[in-house]
């Protein structure tokens, strides 16, 4: 089955005439001739972006995922190529009502007009993994209601495992194989494309995002009518707002398109850092605009990820390079394990600065970023870096961000932007507050534990008398006692000032 859907992608890419993105290279123009002559019989008189379009969508979601990515890039690829697969953001062919009437009924186990008051029939988005359809509950609550493309799942699975299949060729052919981690990046892949195939999940990531910006302040995110939601449906509350790409009408009605850009920068870092779960799939089909200037996120599909640890990695290397601190860049890079520990830091700090230093005090109208993704790729195959892949969606969506910003304010001075946001943010995670709240946190887990601390000692020195230590191990138990003990003494003092402060606080609150 792989090896036929192979055959189906070459056949697709043939078809469409996209062999002339490789022909067209001055070593390959040559074959062109031939080429065509052997393959007389396809039709190849539309624009090349029509075509490549065309072949991403009869080729599947994946690679109109892949498309929609580019399509966000106009500094990455040339225009035509970009306003046609702007295209695939929310106008992929939509599938029939009848299949649409026919999931919603075996879901819910009764006719459609029993389970909303209105259904439109027309969609007013398709997607490559579901559509969405206005509806109206009972009652008259007008919602969204998106429901998967049926089969779906099937097709995803095979394009997967061909992607699997390609990566391990990579990983057993190339030099850069294990550095690149290519099998390990189509696994995190398919994890989150797995999560987009069942709309629980995503209802669940749709009202996790809601809390976290519940000040809805710069982000408004959509109510989940729970009731209404199932594995393939999700009903949602409709959101009105237009499409972040359609700048010429939000300056009409009086959208700061600069603070917009602006905005977009601090939910970002916000989401990634503050919060470490981000939306993954930012394309511009998946973000709208209130009139007043407040984003709008649509399709929780793919949402991303951080530990604290990967935040407090990337955070150091973010404010190190805002502040073009490249050799704290190079030693967080060998420190986290991202660069091999034996990297010669002062060599690999000057081949940093050589990238990243003509690209400062330039707005992102100047900044060729396929020239510094190029130097960089160069850069870290050098000295050996290696891809982590729990951060290839996080590096996807900064791309994508970056795309963003770039269409709504060219100007935007992305690093001036974002650096009091993150230094901010590291003083809030390395100052004393941060240091308070863990204690708070803890504080619970304390209170059940001291009072059960004289019967513990107890058990362990039944377990002494039992089996004593040896004269040796009762030294280092002595020392290790007396370096701590102090440690210990302190613990309880915080501890006992912390209980005071939170009952001072439960008194005084609701006296004044």
């Amino acid at each position: 089955m792989r090896f036929i859907r192979l055959f189906k992608i070459i056949f697709v890419t043939l078809r469409f005439g996209l062999d002339e993105f490789i022909l067209g290279h001055t070593r390959l123009r040559p074959l062109q001739r031939p080429v065509n002559m052997l393959l007389f019989w396809r039709n190849t008189s539309n624009p090349r972006g029509e075509r490549l379009r065309l072949a991403l969508e009869s080729l599947g979601p994946i690679f109109v995922k892949f498309g929609q990515m580019l399509s966000t890039r106009r500094d990455l690829i040339p225009l035509d190529l970009a306003d046609e697969l702007a295209k695939l953001q929310d106008r992929v062919p939509a599938f029939p009502y009848s299949d649409v009437q026919a999931i919603i009924e075996t879901s819910f186990g009764k006719p459609i007009l029993e389970v909303f008051e209105q259904f439109d029939i027309e969609p007013v988005a398709s997607a490559s993994v579901a559509q969405v359809h206005f509806a109206h509950l009972p009652g008259g609550t007008p919602v969204a209601v998106k429901i998967l493309r049926p089969g779906i799942s099937t097709v995803i699975e095979k394009d997967l495992r061909l992607l699997d299949g390609a990566a391990w060729l990579l990983q057993t052919l190339s030099s850069d194989g294990k550095r690149l981690k290519p099998r390990e990046v189509v696994a995190e892949f398919a994890r989150h494309i797995h999560s987009e195939l069942d709309l629980m999940l995503e209802a669940a990531n749709c009202s996790l995002l809601g809390r976290n910006f519940a000040d809805k302040r710069l982000l408004l995110v959509p109510e989940v009518y729970w009731d209404w939601c199932h594995e393939q449906v999700m009903v949602m509350e409709r959101m009105n707002g237009t499409p972040v790409s359609q700048v010429a009408h939000m300056r009409e009605v009086g959208v700061d398109i600069p603070k917009l850009a602006r905005d977009g920068v601090e939910i970002f870092f916000t989401q990634v850092f503050r919060d470490g779960f981000f939306h993954a799939d930012m394309h511009p089909g998946n973000v709208q605009v209130a009139d007043d200037g407040r984003y709008v996120a649509l399709d929780f599909g793919i949402m991303g990820t951080l530990s604290d640890q990967d935040k407090q990695y990337l955070a150091r290397n973010f404010l190190a390079f805002f502040r073009r601190d490249y050799r704290e860049v190079a030693r967080a890079h060998i420190e986290s394990g991202w660069a091999p520990k034996d990297t010669p830091l002062d060599e690999f700090e000057t081949a940093i600065r050589a990238v990243c230093e003509p690209i400062f005090d330039k707005p992102l109208k100047e900044i060729s970023f396929g020239k510094v993704l190029l130097r960089l790729f160069q850069t870290s195959r050098r000295f050996g870096v290696e891809i982590q892949p729990q951060l290839a969606m996080l590096q996807k969506t900064l791309l994508n961000v970056e795309g963003l910003g770039r269409d709504l304010d060219p100007n935007l001075d992305l690093w001036k932007t974002a650096r009091p946001y993150l230094e901010r943010w590291m003083s809030e995670q390395m100052g004393w507050r941060s240091a308070l709240d863990n204690l708070k946190t803890e504080l619970p887990y304390w209170g059940k534990i001291l009072p059960q601390m004289p019967r513990l000692l107890h058990q362990q020195l039944e377990r002494n008398l039992e089996h004593p230590p040896s004269n040796v191990e009762l030294q280092l138990i002595l020392q290790a006692h007396q370096r701590q003990g102090w440690w210990l003494r302190l613990i309880a003092v915080v501890l006992i000032l912390l209980a005071i402060l939170q009952l001072a606080t439960a008194f005084w609150l609701p006296a004044h």
